[in-house]
C-alpha cells in the first residue's frame, strides 16, 4: 500500500495515509479473523460469545455483538488490525477499560449494517514520564490507578485521583470522554496532545502525531518509536497546546454565570482525541501532571437546609485565595444506602486496596456468566452473594459521621490542601456561628472513611435495585450539570413525577454543581416516558446533561458533539450510534430517520 505524506501545522505533527480502494458491505469475515489472528495470534483473538461478553456487555449500561475482539500487545499490532478493519470496510470499536456507565465502549444492540470489531487495548499500559514528571505520555490501555503510581515517588499526582482510579478506569478513555472533573482546581480530563488513527471521508486510514514528540516519518516507525522510547529529550518540543483545562479554576469560580462550568458537550474542550467518544483511535495521549500537595485537610459539613451549602459554595469559591482540592456532596438517603449496600466494596478498597478492584470486578463477570449460563439462578448473583457477605462485619464508619447522619440530611466532605487549609477552617467557625449546621475537622482515618464512603456510592445504588428488584420498577441514573448560578440545587420534584419513584438517591460534586441523580421507580411506572419528563425540568433550568459520564447509548448527542463526531469519522466507521446517531455507514439514515438505541 502507498503511504502519503501530507503537511501539518508544525514539524513534528504528521499526517500519513494509507490508501485504499472502497469496498462491498459484503464482507469476508472468515479472511478478516484469519489476517487479525495472524497479527495478535490465538491467544488473543476472541470469536466465542462467552469470551466476548466482557468486550460486549457494558460495565453498567448496554450490551451487543461484535464479530471478534481483538486483544493487541503492540502499537503496531493495533495499527496492522485497523488497517484490515479498514480495508474489509467492517465498523471498528476502540475499547479501554469498559468502565463506562453509559454504554458508550460496547456495541449496542444488533442492527448495524456492517460487521463490527472490538479493538481490546489494554494489554498496552506503559506510561512514559516528561519532564521529570511534569508531563506523562500514557499509551492506549494505560490506567489511572497506574498513573498514580508511577507519579507518586515523584511527588506528583494524575489530572483525576477520585472514583474512577479505583476501577480500573483508562487515562485515554478519561480523555476521550472528557471524564471527571470532581477535582475543583483541574476540571474534566483534556488534551491537546494526542497520536491517533482517523479514517478520512474517502475511506483512507491517517496515522496523525499531534503528540509533540519527533518520532520518524512511517507510521509503524512512529509507533514503534513511540512504545519503545526511542526518542530524546530535544525529541520533545512544547508546542502552544494545552495538556490539561488549565483555565478550569476560573470558570469554576465564575459562581454567577448562567451556564454550567462542565459538561460533555461543551465545544470548547472538544478537539481531537479529547471529547472523541471513539470516533478516532487514539494510542497515546500527553498530559500534565500536578504536585502532590504539602498539607490536606478534610472537613466534614453537615447541614440540614440546602440553602446553607449554596451559600458556604458561592463563599468559598468567589472570596478564597486558595481553591478546594474537592467537595463531594450525599443525602442521608444515599448515605444509608452507601453504607449498606457498598459495605462490601468498602471493605475491599481498605483491606486489600484499589490496586484489587480491577480483578475482583473481572471475577464478578465471570461469576455472573457462568451462574446465568445454570439458568435457574437470579441475575446478578456476585452482588447477592456479596451483599449477603457484608453482613457479619461490624460497622465500618466512623462514630462521628454517623453522629451527623442521624442529626442531618445534607453531608458535603470538603477537602482543602496547604494554605486552604487554614483558610477554610477560619471561614468555616465563623459561619456556624450564625448559619445552622455544623462541622468537624476529620482524622486522616476518618477522612479516607469518608471520602471511600462516597466513592462506593454509585456501586451501592446499582446493589440497592439488585436487592430490590422484586418490589421496585426500573432504575434510572442521570448525571446533570447545573448553572453555576442556579441557588436550587438541591431538586424538588413535581408530584407528578415524585409519585412514581419509589427512591431518590442524590450525590454529586457540589462545587461545580454537578449533581448524579438517581431515581429508583415504583413497579409499574413507564422509566421512558418519566426520564423524559425529568429531563424537561433540566432543560427548563437551562442545566446541561450527561456532565460526565458522556452520551453513550443512553443519551441523545446534541447537534455540537454530533457535528464533532461526525467531522472526525465521515465514514462513521468508529463507534457508530454513540449518542444515538445512526449506525449506518457515511452516516445514513434508516428509514424514518430513526437510529435505533435506548433512552
Amino acid at each position: 500500500m502507498a503511504l502519503v505524506y501530507s503537511s501539518s501545522p508544525s514539524p513534528f505533527f504528521h499526517n500519513f495515509n494509507t490508501q485504499r480502494e472502497p469496498m462491498t458491505v459484503n464482507v469476508d469475515t472468515q479472511s478478516l479473523i484469519t489476517s487479525m489472528r495472524d497479527v495478535v495470534g490465538q491467544a488473543y483473538l476472541l470469536t466465542d460469545k462467552a469470551k466476548k461478553q466482557p468486550y460486549t456487555k457494558g460495565f453498567r449500561f448496554g450490551a451487543g455483538e461484535a464479530l471478534a475482539v481483538v486483544r493487541p500487545g503492540t502499537l503496531v499490532e493495533i495499527w496492522r488490525v485497523l488497517k484490515l478493519c479498514v480495508e474489509a470496510d467492517v465498523a471498528v470499536i476502540m475499547q479501554a477499560a469498559n468502565t463506562g456507565l453509559t454504554g458508550g465502549s460496547t456495541p449496542d444492540g444488533k442492527d448495524y449494517d456492517r460487521p463490527l470489531v472490538i479493538i481490546s487495548t489494554m494489554r498496552i499500559d506503559a506510561i512514559q514520564l516528561v519532564d521529570s514528571g511534569k508531563q506523562i505520555i500514557g499509551l492506549a490501555g494505560s490506567t489511572l490507578f497506574g498513573l498514580e503510581e508511577t507519579l507518586a515517588p515523584y511527588g506528583r499526582e494524575p489530572h483525576s485521583v477520585i472514583g474512577s482510579s479505583c476501577i480500573g478506569a483508562s487515562i485515554v478513555g478519561g480523555i476521550c470522554n472528557n471524564s471527571g472533573g470532581a477535582l475543583v482546581k483541574r476540571g474534566p480530563a483534556y488534551t491537546e496532545l494526542a497520536l491517533f488513527a482517523q479514517i478520512d471521508a474517502n475511506g483512507n486510514l491517517s496515522l496523525i502525531n499531534n503528540l509533540g514528540v519527533n518520532l520518524g516519518s512511517d507510521p509503524e516507525e512512529i509507533l514503534n518509536n513511540l512504545e519503545n522510547k526511542r526518542y530524546t529529550e530535544a525529541d520533545v518540543q512544547h508546542p502552544d497546546a494545552r495538556a490539561s483545562d488549565n483555565e478550569y479554576d476560573e470558570r469554576v469560580r465564575d459562581v454567577d454565570s448562567d451556564t454550567p462550568s462542565r459538561f460533555n458537550n461543551d465545544g470548547r474542550r472538544l478537539h481531537d482525541a479529547s471529547g472523541c467518544a471513539g470516533k478516532l483511535a487514539v494510542f497515546a495521549v500527553r498530559l500534565d501532571t500536578f504536585p502532590i500537595p504539602e498539607k490536606k485537610q478534610v472537613f466534614y459539613v453537615g447541614s440540614n437546609d440546602a440553602a446553607v451549602f449554596t451559600k458556604i459554595r458561592r463563599d468559598i469559591l468567589s472570596t478564597f485565595k486558595n481553591l478546594p482540592d474537592s467537595g463531594e456532596y450525599l443525602h442521608r438517603d444515599c448515605y444509608d444506602v452507601s453504607k449498606k449496600y457498598g459495605k462490601d466494596m468498602f471493605i475491599v478498597i481498605s483491606k486489600l486496596g484499589a490496586k484489587f478492584i480491577p480483578k475482583l470486578f473481572a471475577f464478578k463477570r465471570k461469576f455472573d456468566a457462568f451462574t446465568d449460563k445454570l439458568g435457574f439462578l437470579p441475575n446478578k448473583m456476585s452482588d447477592r452473594v456479596m451483599q449477603y457477605m457484608s453482613y457479619v462485619f461490624p460497622n465500618h464508619l466512623p462514630k462521628r459521621m454517623e453522629e451527623y447522619r442521624d442529626k442531618y440530611q445534607h453531608h458535603w466532605i470538603l477537602e482543602m490542601s496547604n494554605d486552604g487549609v487554614d483558610e477554610a477552617k477560619a471561614y468555616l467557625d465563623e459561619f456556624f456561628k450564625t448559619n445552622e449546621g455544623s462541622y468537624f475537622e476529620c482524622t486522616e482515618e476518618e477522612a479516607d472513611k469518608a471520602i471511600l464512603h462516597r466513592f462506593v456510592a454509585g456501586g451501592a445504588i446499582g446493589r440497592y435495585h439488585v436487592m430490590h428488584s422484586k418490589d421496585v420498577g426500573a432504575m434510572m441514573t442521570i448525571d446533570v450539570a447545573l448553572r453555576r448560578n442556579d441557588p436550587d440545587w438541591f431538586e424538588v420534584l413535581p408530584k407528578e413525577i415524585d409519585d412514581q419513584i419509589d427512591t431518590k438517591l442524590y450525590y454529586g460534586h457540589l462545587f461545580c454543581h454537578v449533581m448524579h441523580q438517581n431515581y429508583v421507580l415504583k413497579k409499574g411506572a413507564d422509566a421512558k416516558l418519566l426520564k423524559g419528563k425529568i429531563l424537561e425540568t433540566f432543560d427548563a433550568r437551562s442545566a446541561e446533561y450527561p456532565a460526565e459520564h458522556n452520551v453513550g447509548h443512553e443519551y441523545f448527542a446534541k447537534d455540537a458533539l454530533k457535528n464533532f463526531y461526525r467531522e472526525l469519522d465521515p465514514t462513521n466507521s468508529f463507534n457508530p450510534g454513540i449518542g444515538k446517531t445512526t449506525k449506518l455507514k457515511n452516516w445514513a439514515e434508516h428509514n424514518g430517520g430513526c437510529c435505533g438505541g435506548h433512552h
